[in-house]
């Protein structure tokens, strides 16, 4: 009897063994960063958020306050690796992911609408590409629910502001004033300043984005249209200048 108890006993710890080993080894792949928590609490080091001499610079005061996030233990890429089963083990894959600017976990919509200063609603698509912030991956697993969703969220709340406020810079290829014929021609100079202000999502959402992709930017079709057969106007108005312009010049050279 105590014979078969202890083959029992044995026979289970083994058994428990050889399951922990199982399910207890556990690898990263090259583009993974891994994360452990012992009992639901994430493995931490020293420092936060706030502290850290980039993201730090990146929130004001009160940003430091409400984003002030711990700094955790980072799994690089390798393995074998051991976790005991109270352990969980998150898996992040730090590549760059392209995500259309008018997605939306909750609706389906095929553009972001936005109104210019002069009162212009107009209709807004492209992309942005990010990836998780290594610095920061508490905020990006356990600070937002949807990470993505925040970022595009934030994206185009900053987009919105900045297309209400438009004004044409002088640069090559941009025309001052405010209009939908700035804004087109001033994309590069919308995606580089989106980019800048964007910044601070690797703080506040632990994603670091990567570009600002901004492709069309359409008013109405019948005020598209209108704005069209203006431009040509403006075209062959100007064209008719430069040629009178032209032969005026000519003729005093001749003169």
């Amino acid at each position: 009897m105590i014979t078969s108890t202890l083959i029992g006993l044995l026979f289970g710890a083994g058994l428990a063994a050889l399951l922990t080993l199982l399910f207890g080894v556990y690898s990263i792949g090259p583009t993974e960063r891994g994360v452990l928590t012992t009992f639901g609490r994430v493995q931490r080091t020293a420092g936060t958020t706030a502290e850290d001499p980039q993201l730090g610079a990146l929130l004001n005061a009160e940003e430091k306050a409400r984003y002030n996030y711990p700094n955790v233990r980072v799994i690089p890429p390798g393995g074998p690796y051991f976790k005991w089963p109270w352990q969980k083990l998150y898996k992040v894959d730090m590549t760059i992911q392209a995500i259309d600017i008018t997605w939306d976990p909750d609706i389906s919509q095929d553009s972001i609408e936005a109104v210019t200063k002069d009162n212009l609603t107009v209709q807004i698509s492209g992309q942005i590409r990010w990836k998780p912030c290594a610095r920061n991956l508490y905020a990006y697993l356990f600070g937002v629910a949807h990470p993505a969703a925040h970022v595009v969220g934030y994206f185009i709340s900053v987009l919105r502001d900045r297309i209400a406020t438009f004004h044409g810079q002088s640069a090559e290829g941009s025309v001052e004033g405010v209009s939908i014929n700035d804004l087109r021609r001033n994309l590069s100079l919308i995606n580089s300043y989106m980019e800048e202000a964007c910044r601070k999502t690797s703080a506040r959402y632990g994603v670091d984005l990567d570009a600002a992709l901004i492709t069309n930017i359409d008013p109405p079709t019948d005020v598209d249209e209108a704005l069209a057969s203006i431009n040509t106007t403006q075209n062959q108005v100007a064209a008719s200048i430069s040629q009178t312009k032209a032969d005026a010049d000519q003729k005093l050279k001749m003169a």
